[in-house]
């Protein structure tokens, strides 16, 4: 059952880059980014249980913290911008 989790991870990590490349705005890039950074915590949290490992998990939720906090900057970003175009 891993071993499929695995794999649906990986095409999910897929999608989620195509839309990061090919978003038709910057805001779906940015939220396909946020999505990409989930599907990678999700990895490690599923690496962690494959391997026995419970250190991954603080470096997943390390790696959780710090793509929210780069998200709401690029949030933050976007709204001056839209702003300032006014």
């Amino acid at each position: 059952m891993i071993t499929v989790a695995f794999w649906l991870i990986g095409v999910s990590m897929l999608l989620a880059a195509y839309r990061v490349v090919r978003g038709p705005s910057l805001q779906d890039r940015v939220a396909a980014l946020d999505l990409l950074g989930l599907i990678v915590l999700a990895a490690i949290t599923l690496a962690a249980l494959e391997w026995g490992q419970p250190g991954l998990i603080d470096i997943g939720l390390v790696f959780a913290l710090l793509g929210f906090f780069g998200t709401v900057a690029l949030a933050r970003y976007l709204e001056r911008r839209r702003f300032d175009d006014d």
